[in-house]
């Protein structure tokens, strides 16, 4: 064998074991390549089980804090129940109570897993028991008229071990998880910790057989070796972008889940806030009541005139408590609109006395219009109750002291150029002030829920943001204009109608339970010759309806007590109509004339009740409904609508039971 076999010989040896050295490289590159996924892999499983053990802890530690707030404030609805004998309250105090029971039920089912937070659950289930039944004594006690031994009873009951039992309970449970929350923290970080260093080595020789396999693959064929290179580049640029994808994925999910957390928080603040300033709001129009009352008590027979005056005050203040109660459903969206063609440079004018009155005489008030036709379709009361927060807003802008102007116009937008609005001719409303102005941070939160910048018990957040809901509702926008220092000017964009202006419907007391009918805007039927059954449990209430009727011309009878009405319908056999209230403590009212209808179908029905939310057709069998607190043309209309609709059959009753 020559030389140049001998050197092809060891070129091919040396090419054989360059070859072996980097399958052999290839395939460790491959298992670490492996190990590393399935390191990966591991941490994220864990790591994801650590967020939701956490998320777990989260829903447990605020159930709790939710059932201490359900239970205080049952016991708070039960204590106003017991020094004012409002049923309303009794039955708030009932249902809160039973939520609690539910939470309770709910903490059950969520901490199945912890043998230990369930003895707890167990015991606060006990405890809850236990309280439950001195409170309902004391409520038993109330519902009977022994105010004074409820009184007695539920200042004892704050001193119950039960309840005490129940706050150590619910601060040991929520101190528990706690715990338990700060363990799966820590096994977590350790989890992570452990799974980053596993993985860091991993890559880090994994680099080192990269490198190796190029230097032997450039060794090898310069060619090779720079794909191979260009390959593992692209690999590793790969991966570092899947583990960024994830990364931020986890970190999203992490944030949206403390985000929610923090919202719930900032709600349950927001509701002390609101129930602070509804508070001093009524505070305010009952003032103006009472003391219009007592007043005119004292000028009855002195001075009629003066009297007269004092009378019209008070009821200015009472449906100004009403107005705000439908400015609250309104914000709720319980309270249904009740749209009618509107003038809105009409109804700004028309305003202008109120206003006046409204803001006091250091305000200037100017008002405007700069359009011929400014008619929309609207809600007339909720309208006004816009540019009255408006006004009122900015008065409280300028201290009290300064110029406000009240402008009607028109423009003409294109699509979405102002928030949502379609396009085409909208009404403006501007209300505009000189007074401080806003800084744009605030200027940007005005319209959200319970957002206020006034002092405590000044403002419930609800004025601006009741206005952007009702401008939203009739598909219009709101947009506002305000630097520091000089002044805010807000603006509604309302679409234009070309429907002509009519007189307003009828009351907003009456709510129809069931479809409208041609007979819902029939003429009164005349009052001669008619007897109605007032079926009313609260004595006051019975007093001041047969009054009433009876200032109608109405012949009416009544009865305090459900059951009693059957043998008060067959002693009086020409009863034309039962006006029964809904909530009554030995039956309701649909239950009343679900059992009577079958036995007097020509009777007509109208019910009476201070529910705040919708009308349930199927509750109250097809009839209208009268809405407290309801004025005298109020009653008079509800009272004509209802004998001159069509009754329903008693197969319809069962049915829509």
């Amino acid at each position: 064998m020559n030389h140049d076999e001998v050197e092809t010989a060891a070129q091919r040896g040396g090419e054989r074991w360059r070859v072996a050295m980097l399958v052999a490289m290839g395939l460790l590159g491959a298992a670490v390549l492996v190990a590393l996924i399935v390191t990966l892999g591991n941490a994220n499983r864990q790591r994801d089980r650590a967020l939701e053990l956490q998320a777990h802890s989260y829903d447990v530690m605020i159930l709790a804090r939710t059932l201490s707030g359900t239970i205080a404030q049952s016991e708070a609805s039960l204590g106003r129940y017991v020094i004012s004998g409002d049923k309303q309250l009794g039955q708030l105090y009932f249902d809160e109570w039973l939520l609690a029971g539910t939470q309770i039920d709910r903490l059950d089912r969520i901490t199945n897993d912890n043998p230990e937070q369930q003895s707890r659950v167990d015991r606060l289930r006990a405890a809850y028991d236990s309280r439950g039944q001195e409170l309902s004594m004391t409520a038993l006690n109330t519902s009977y008229g022994k105010n004074g031994q409820a009184l007695a009873r539920y200042y004892q009951s704050r001193k119950s071990p039960t309840l005490a039992e129940i706050n150590t309970t619910l601060d040991t449970l929520i101190a528990g998880e706690r715990g338990l929350l700060d363990d799966r923290t820590a096994a977590a970080m350790g989890s992570v910790e452990r799974s980053s260093w596993v993985a860091g080595v991993l890559a880090v020789f994994g680099v080192l057989i990269v490198l190796g396999a190029i230097m032997l693959g450039w060794l090898t064929i310069r060619a090779v070796g720079e794909r191979a290179t260009a390959l593992a580049d692209a690999e590793l640029e790969r991966e570092r972008a899947d583990e960024l994808t994830a990364a931020v994925a986890v970190a999203t999910a992490e944030l949206r889940m403390q985000e929610a957390k923090l919202r719930q928080v900032q709600k349950m603040e927001a509701v002390g806030q609101l129930t602070g300033g509804i508070a001093h709001d009524f505070n305010n129009m009952l003032a103006v009541v009472l003391g219009g009352l007592e007043l005119a008590r004292r000028n009855l027979a002195s001075d009629p005139a003066t009297t007269r005056r004092h009378i019209d005050s008070a009821t200015e203040g009472a449906n100004r408590a009403a107005a705000l109660t439908r400015r609250l459903l309104a914000f709720s969206r319980e309270d249904a609109l009740k749209p009618e063609t509107i003038d809105a440079a009409a109804l700004v004018a028309e305003m202008s006395d109120l206003l006046d009155r409204t803001l006091g005489d250091a305000i200037t008030l100017v008002t405007r219009s700069d359009a011929t036709d400014c008619c929309i379709r609207g809600d007339r009361v909720q309208l006004e109750n816009a540019v009255l927060n408006l006004a009122v807003n900015a008065r409280d802008a300028m201290n009290g002291r300064g110029t406000l102007t009240i402008v009607t116009g028109s423009a003409m937008l294109e699509a979405q150029q102002i928030g949502e609005c379609a396009a085409g001719e909208h009404v403006t409303i501007t209300v505009a002030d000189d007074g401080c102005g806003m800084t744009p941070d605030v200027a940007d939160r005005v319209f959200e829920p319970f957002f206020t910048t006034k002092a405590v018990g000044k403002g419930t957040g609800l004025g601006l943001s009741q206005i952007f809901a009702l401008v939203q509702q009739l598909h219009g926008a709101v947009a506002i204009a305000s630097e520091p220092g000089e002044g805010t000017a807000v603006t509604l964009y309302l679409p234009r109608t070309a429907d002509v202006v009519a007189l307003p419907g009828s009351p907003a007391e009456i709510l129809p339970a069931g479809p409208a009918t041609a007979a819902a805007t029939a003429a009164p039927v005349p009052p001669t010759q008619r007897e109605i059954l007032v079926v009313e449990d609260d004595p006051r209430v019975l007093a001041a309806t047969i009054d009433a009727l009876e200032e109608l011309g109405y012949r009416a009878i009544p009865c305090d007590d459900p059951l009693a009405a059957p043998a008060l319908l067959a002693a009086n056999g020409a009863i034309d109509l039962i006006i029964s209230d809904v909530l009554m403590p030995r039956q309701t009212g649909p239950e009343m004339i679900a059992a009577l209808s079958p036995l007097y179908p020509h009777i007509a029905v109208l019910f009476v009740t201070g529910f705040a939310g919708e009308v349930n057709v199927a509750q109250f069998g097809g009839h209208d409904v009268l809405r407290k607190p309801f004025t005298l043309t109020g009653l008079e209309r509800a009272v004509a609508t209802a004998m001159a609709s069509d009754r329903p059959s008693a197969s319809d009753l069962i049915a829509a039971e």
